[in-house]
């Protein structure tokens, strides 16, 4: 008898039996390299564009965005400042929840004017910050500045001179920065150690595995906050909806590309200092789980494009931006036919800041693509910047809210949570919701659709004819990831054509019993011509694996690993992708091809088995999972092999396994049919593997 041969046709597999896995390697952290390569075309780019779009806003919690609540935008307190005003504002971002800052008109307006947001950086108080004369003196001396006067603060001059060129300029506060004092900077910008107070299944806090699981984090309020402003600025009648800009530096930088990317009503971004394929943002508010998983500030400053953009270098980690990540933004801007309007000023001599210059390229920027009709070069005029008293919105009218309340903190999560649920309570009920929301979601926390699994190889295949099966060892060689799966496959002398992909904690072991004999019920299913391929998935032989990696840190921060690096659970998913990829595309002519994929799950491998059917969709053909009441949600450690950043936010495991529903999906562990209306549900006292294989014999 013909022994087949198992090997993927079209590859050669000359070096896959020196493979190592690529995810035994060192983690990612935010000071690694993040190059962007330029797509050979914009049918190759709007695909990817799309993905990590959707990623980025998964990534904030804004996928779906949560409800905009009445903003109950406060103005007042003008300042009559001669041919500018300024004025204090106020406003909700969500019930309770203050944005706060100031904003600058021109004095005399007519029709609609372009508006500008300005998010600033990690510069304590920005808004209210007064420079000593030393410090000024220093700056104008080395070409930073130009005024005595306005030099004391480079963040009013900013918002001067936009509005004195005739534009409006809204400057937003960091959190727990000037008047956001709801958050203490301690958590926001200096977090150090989780907070049992804060780590619970109820009642949580930021950095949490609760606040992870459900994408909740300070850079997602803040990225919420930009969106805000955006509706804020479009309340005001003289504002021109089709003339918004954003720029900041530092922490403003990535609030920037994260605003630009994020909102389509963005029409110029200037990120400053920050564009980079060095550093990505130190700061826990600048990193969230999964925002830069195989991408990075090059890429999201992309997802812009073809519109204008502006950025800079400094003699800080952008300072090779001109060899390093520019270039791959011209070649995609050009893809376009657009490569003008992606600028770089350089500026390599100058610190970490957004000085006189550069402000300069942004108001030619500005000038140039919002027509402002002024003659080049834009040179500043000098002011007399006003003090914190003057700028502070808060009074005794307007009364400040609690500062550092971790009350407020649990709240506005509690808060952000049960809306999303509601809105994916509503997606969930029907098969058009699923498919629009749920499903890009969990691909999104996943971080890798089917289509992008790759070519799969087998290397050292030991394939030997037993008394009722063919039976092939060997490892599967994900070549598109380096990513390799132990695997034990077990083919009938007749096959139908379908295959069993059977996991559990046992692993590749899964399908014997102690003496070695295959289980009854998977015999049952040889015999009946269906294939059963069992594996290690990654880890899994690691039997004293008890906490994940993480970055070396000495802050307790779950985005400095999670935002760079897949979690295990989902590298595992990726794994069962792959063996379902080898099994449909293989190639072997003494063998029917393989028709059918379908998926068994038990013990910790059931909650993977969902994800991987959500993912897959119709590419799995039917899906025995035994959750025992597994819920991401409840999970209080985020170094857990099964924690899973966003695993809780689309309806925890009972959302992953509403997607797909148009396949038959067998249930064991679950108590409550009601979560599960398209499924057959195991309640039945005999063993659930039993009656799994049962049940996908029918």
């Amino acid at each position: 008898m013909r022994l087949p041969t198992l090997a993927f046709a079209a590859l050669s597999l000359v070096n896959l039996a020196h493979a190592e896995d690529a995810r035994l390697g060192p983690l990612k952290d935010l000071n690694g390299y993040f190059p962007f390569a330029a797509p050979k075309s914009v049918q190759e780019w709007e695909p990817r564009r799309d993905f990590v779009r959707r990623q980025l806003l998964v990534s904030q919690g804004l996928w779906p965005m949560p409800t905009k609540t009445p903003l109950n935008a406060v103005i007042h307190g003008k300042i009559d400042q001669g041919d500018y005003t300024v004025e204090k504002v106020y406003f909700e971002s969500a019930p309770g929840f203050f944005v706060t800052g100031n904003l600058y008109r021109p004095k005399n307006i007519s029709g609609k004017v372009p508006a500008v947001i300005f998010p600033h950086g990690h510069w304590t108080d920005a808004r209210f910050l007064i420079q000593p004369d030393k410090f000024v003196r220093e700056e104008i001396a080395t070409g930073q500045e130009r005024f005595e006067q306005g030099g004391h603060s480079r963040f009013q001059s900013m918002c001067v001179q936009l509005a004195r060129m005739g534009c409006i300029a809204w400057q937003l506060d960091a959190l727990s920065d000037s008047d956001s004092k709801q958050f203490a900077p301690e958590v926001i910008h200096k977090f150090a150690k989780q907070r049992p107070e804060m780590n619970r299944t109820e009642g949580w806090g930021l950095y949490s595995p609760q606040a992870e699981a459900n994408l909740q984090s300070v850079m997602g309020l803040q990225t919420l906050n930009s969106i805000r402003s955006v509706d804020f600025l479009l309340s005001l009648p003289e504002v021109d909806p089709d003339r918004l800009a954003v720029t900041g530096s530092s922490g403003g930088g990535t609030q920037t590309m994260l605003l630009a990317a994020a909102d389509p009503r963005l029409a110029l971004s200037y990120p400053v200092v920050m564009v980079s394929t060095a550093m990505q943002g130190g700061c826990s508010c600048e990193n969230a789980s999964l925002l830069r998983v195989n991408s990075g500030n090059v890429e999201i400053a992309a997802l812009f494009a073809p519109k204008p953009q502006g950025m800079n270098t400094a003699n800080d980690w952008t300072k090779e931006m001109a060899t390093k990540g520019f270039p791959d933004l011209q070649a995609l801007y050009k893809l376009y036919d657009r490569k003008d309007y992606v600028t770089l000023q350089r500026g390599e001599h100058f610190p970490h800041n957004y000085n006189a210059v550069t402000r300069g390229g942004f108001y030619a920027a500005l000038n140039k693509h919002f027509n402002l009709g002024f003659e080049a070069p834009i040179v500043e005029r000098d002011y007399q910047p006003l003090p914190k008293e003057k700028l502070t919105v808060w009074d005794d009218a307007h009364p400040a809210p609690k500062a550092g309340d971790p009350d407020f903190e649990r709240t506005l999560l509690r808060w952000l949570k049960s809306d999303a649920d509601q809105q994916l309570r509503a997606a969930a009920g029907s098969s058009e919701g699923r498919e629009r929301v749920l499903r890009p979601a969990i691909e999104a926390i996943i971080g890798r659709s089917f289509a992008q699994t790759g070519q799969v190889g087998l290397a050292d295949a030991n394939t030997q004819w037993r008394d009722s099966h063919f039976r092939t060892q060997g490892r599967l060689i994900n070549i598109a990831h380096g990513e390799e799966i132990a695997i034990d496959w077990l083919q009938p002398v007749k096959p139908t054509g379908e295959v069993v992909v059977w996991l559990d904690d046992a692993g590749k072991g899964s399908a014997r019993l102690a003496d070695g004999s295959i289980r009854p019920e998977l015999q049952e299913l040889i015999d009946r011509g269906v294939g059963v391929l069992t594996a290690d998935l990654f880890l899994q032989d690691d039997k004293k694996l008890t906490q994940t990696r993480v970055v070396a840190s000495p802050r307790e921060v779950p985005a400095y690993t999670f935002g760079y690096n897949h979690a295990l659970f989902a590298q595992r998913v990726h794994d069962v992708m792959t063996i379902a990829r080898y099994l449909l595309a293989r190639r072997d002519s003494s063998q029917p091809a393989v028709q059918k994929v379908s998926l068994a799950g038990f013990g910790k491998m059931g909650p993977v088995v969902a994800a991987a059917r959500a993912v897959m969709g119709g590419t799995v053909s039917k899906a025995a999972v035994e959750t025992g009441g597994f819920r991401f949600g409840q999970l209080l450690d985020y170094r857990d092999p099964m924690f899973l950043p966003g695993g809780a936010k689309y309806l925890d495991l009972p959302g992953l396994l509403s997607v797909a529903s148009a396949q038959p999906l067998w249930v064991a562990g679950e108590t409550d049919p009601a979560l599960f209306p398209s499924a057959t549900l195991h309640r039945g006292t005999d063993d659930a593997k039993t009656a799994a294989a049962e049940w996908l014999l029918k």
